[in-house]
C-alpha cells in the first residue's frame, strides 16, 4: 500500500538523485528563514532602508523562486524521473479510479493541494510586494543612490513632492508599465556597467505623453484669469537690497471659461494644436512651428535662418504639450542667484549681514571638483572675507550665513554627476535660457506675413522691475 510516507521518501530520493533538484533544495532551505523574517519586518514597517527592500525583493525573493523551480525541473525533467514513478499520470489514474484506493490517497492529495497553495501564495505575495517596492519613491530615488540623488533631492523640495514618482514617469496603463520596466532594465544595466550619462540627459524621451499624466490633476479647460506674481531679488550691494519684480501673469484659458482660448494656456487648448521641428536634443532651437486650427487649416511659421538650420538635420518633430514650457515641473534647478535669494527670503542667510549676497555669489559660482571641496571653499572664502573686511560682524551671524550658502550650493550642484549651476535650465519664462523666445522672438514668420509675437504683454504685464518699494504693492495693500 502506498502511503504519504512512501511518497515523501520517493520525493526525497528524487531530490538526492538530481543535482539540479539538490541544489534547488539547498537554496530554498538556506533562503527561506531569512526571506520569511525579512518579509515580516517589511510588512510591519520596521525597516525603511531602501536597500533592505532591494535585497529582499530583488535578491532573496527571486533566488527563492529559482530554487523552487530548480527542485521541480530536476525531479520531472532531469535525473530523478524514475524515482517519481509514484506521481506519474498512470499512478494517479490508477489510484483515482478505485474508491478504496482514492480514500487512501486523500491525504496525499490534500498535502499536494496545500503545498501547491502555499507555494502559489508565497510567490504571489513576493511578486505583489516586489511590484509595489519597485513602484515606490524609495526605489526610484534611493536605490540607485549615486545616480538619482540629485533628482530625488530636487523632487523632495518641489511642488509635486507628494506625488509618487511613477504617477508621472509611468502613469496608468499596462503598455506604459511594460515600456517603463524595459527602459528601467536598460538603465539598471547602465548603472551596473557605469555607462550612464553624467548628467542624466534631458528631456526624458520615454515618458508617457504629458497631457495624459499632467491632466489627471491639472485640467487646462478650467484655467482662467490672471495671477499676481511678486519675485524677490536681493541685490549684490552692501545692504543686500530686496528689489521686487511684480508681474501680472496672464494665465488665460484653454477653453470652457472664455469665449475663446487666450493667455499662456492658449497653447494647450484643444481648438489649437501646435507642432514644431527642433534641431537639437534639448529642444532649444526651433526653426519651424506649425499651427493646426480647428477648421483644419494650418499656418507654418519659420525663423529667418530656418532653411540653414533644417539643412543640418531635424532631431525631432513634436506636438507641443505641457512639458515644452514646464520642462522641469518637479526636478527644479535654480540659478545661483535665485538659489541664494530663496535662502535669504527664508532667513537662512541673514540679510542684515553686509555684502553677503555679493560674497556668496563669488564663492558658490566656481566649478569645484567635488562637493566636499565646494563646501570647504565656501566656508573658507566667507570666513576670510569677513575677517579681513568686516571684522566687527558677529561670528555666529557669519557662520549662519555660511550654513545657508552651503545649503544652497549643496541642493543644486553635484560635481559627481557633472551638474553645475546652469546645467539644467527651465523653459518656463526667459530668465535662465531662451525659454519662450525659442518661438516668441518676432522672427518666426509665415508665408502670408503672420508673425509669432515677441511682445512681452502677450503673456504678462510688468508692474514693477527690480524696485525696492513698488508703488503697485502699496496700492494693493491699501497704503
Amino acid at each position: 500500500m502506498t502511503t504519504i510516507k512512501h511518497v515523501l521518501l520517493a520525493f526525497i530520493r528524487g531530490i538526492s538523485r538530481s543535482r539540479v533538484s539538490y541544489a534547488g533544495a539547498l537554496i530554498v532551505t538556506a533562503v527561506f528563514p531569512f526571506l520569511f523574517g525579512m518579509v515580516l519586518l517589511d510588512a510591519a514597517g520596521m525597516v525603511t532602508n531602501p536597500y533592505f527592500g532591494g535585497v529582499l525583493y530583488l535578491g532573496l525573493a527571486p533566488l527563492f523562486v529559482v530554487g523552487l523551480v530548480m527542485v521541480f525541473v530536476g525531479l520531472f525533467l532531469l535525473r530523478g524521473r524514475k524515482e517519481m514513478g509514484l506521481l506519474t499520470q498512470e499512478y494517479l489514474l490508477e489510484q483515482l479510479s478505485d474508491d478504496l484506493r482514492f480514500r487512501r490517497v486523500q491525504k496525499l492529495i490534500l498535502l499536494g493541494v496545500v503545498l501547491t497553495g502555499v507555494n502559489l501564495f508565497v510567490i504571489g505575495l513576493l511578486s505583489y510586494s516586489g511590484y509595489h517596492y519597485m513602484e515606490s519613491n524609495a526605489f526610484c530615488g534611493k536605490f540607485c543612490h549615486s545616480v538619482m540623488e540629485p533628482e530625488y533631492t530636487a523632487y523632495q523640495r518641489s511642488p509635486h513632492s507628494r506625488v509618487q514618482c511613477v504617477e508621472c514617469h509611468i502613469g496608468s496603463g499596462a503598455s506604459w508599465f511594460v515600456k517603463s520596466k524595459l527602459s528601467g532594465t536598460r538603465q539598471l544595466v547602465a548603472i551596473l556597467a557605469k555607462t550612464y550619462s553624467r548628467p542624466i540627459e534631458t528631456p526624458v524621451r520615454n515618458l508617457r505623453p504629458a497631457r495624459e499624466t499632467c491632466e489627471e490633476c491639472h485640467r487646462p479647460q478650467l484655467f482662467h484669469g490672471d495671477k499676481l506674481v511678486v519675485r524677490n531679488h536681493f541685490q549684490p550691494d552692501k545692504d543686500n537690497t530686496d528689489a521686487k519684480t511684480v508681474l501680472l501673469v496672464k494665465i488665460g484659458s484653454a477653453g470652457d471659461r472664455a469665449v475663446s482660448p487666450n493667455g499662456i494656456h492658449w497653447h494647450v487648448a484643444y481648438e489649437n494644436q501646435i507642432t514644431y521641428r527642433t534641431t537639437d536634443r534639448e529642444r532649444e532651437t526651433i526653426p519651424e512651428v506649425t499651427l493646426h486650427r480647428k477648421d483644419g487649416s494650418t499656418v507654418v511659421f519659420r525663423s529667418s535662418d530656418a532653411k540653414k538650420q533644417l539643412a543640418g538635420g531635424v532631431v525631432e518633430t513634436r506636438t507641443m504639450d505641457c512639458l515644452d514650457c514646464h520642462n522641469r515641473p518637479t526636478h527644479i534647478y535654480l540659478s545661483a542667484n535665485n538659489a541664494l535669494d530663496e535662502r535669504m527670503l527664508k532667513g537662512e542667510i541673514p540679510t542684515d549681514l553686509p555684502f553677503i549676497k555679493a560674497q556668496a555669489l563669488k564663492v558658490v559660482k566656481p566649478a569645484y571638483a567635488t562637493k566636499a571641496e565646494g563646501l570647504a571653499k565656501i566656508a573658507e572664502g566667507l570666513r576670510t572675507w569677513y575677517r579681513v573686511n568686516q571684522p566687527e560682524q558677529p561670528a555666529e551671524k557669519v557662520e549662519k550665513a555660511i550654513r545657508g550658502v552651503q545649503a544652497a550650493y549643496a541642493d543644486y550642484v553635484w560635481p559627481r554627476m557633472n551638474i553645475q549651476w546652469g546645467t539644467y535650465t527651465s523653459h518656463l519664462g526667459h530668465t535662465e535660457d531662451t525659454g519662450c523666445f525659442r518661438c516668441h522672438d518676432g522672427d518666426h514668420t509665415s508665408d502670408s506675413g503672420e508673425t509669432i509675437s515677441g511682445d512681452c504683454d502677450t503673456c504678462h504685464t510688468l508692474l514693477a522691475m527690480d524696485d525696492p518699494d513698488p508703488a503697485i504693492l502699496k496700492t494693493l495693500n491699501g497704503e
